[in-house]
């Protein structure tokens, strides 16, 4: 199984990326995974409903062109489904003798377009808490860690 996060964003604070590279590093030994970025819409400082629509729509399309077609999209949603660490952990578990990858979007400050939430395989919700898309990067990363942690029986679940 490969895991790629199709992230819209520019770059990271050093503390995110410290980070998501610390999360990622231990990941590769258990699940191949890497984060795509994808360049956001270029915004302007008060924008309308119809140029926030445009600018998830070319942010969409991005995302859409990334994807892989072997892959299964899933979509952080703030409207997705809340489930446990240990549900990931069950829905990942049960991918594996598939052999499916995952493409998994972040998507940008406005969200993500119809057209990539229509495409969706899975759409999750992290919390129900409003998060910076920073901090969603190192929260996904080290879930996606604890996730294949369990799956593989390692301590850092218990004791993390």
């Amino acid at each position: 199984m490969k895991l790629r996060i199709l992230s819209v964003g520019h770059k990271m604070p050093a503390w995110v990326q410290s980070g998501i590279d610390d999360y990622l590093k231990r990941l590769q030994p258990m699940m191949s995974t890497e984060i795509v970025e994808i360049a956001p819409a270029k915004r302007s400082k008060n924008p309308s409903p119809a140029e926030i629509d445009k600018y998830k729509h070319s942010e969409g399309k991005a995302i859409l062109a990334a994807k892989q077609p072997k892959e299964k999209l899933w979509v952080l949603e703030v409207t997705g489904k809340i489930i446990s660490t240990e549900q990931l952990a069950e829905r990942l578990e049960n991918l594996m003798p598939e052999g499916v990858d995952i493409a998994l979007v972040i998507g940008g400050a406005d969200g993500v377009s119809s057209e990539v939430l229509a495409a969706a395989d899975f759409k999750w919700s992290l919390s129900m808490l409003t998060l910076p898309h920073p901090l969603v990067r190192v929260v996904l990363a080290e879930q996606l860690y604890r996730a294949m942690s369990i799956i593989n029986n390692h301590p850092y679940h218990r004791g993390g």
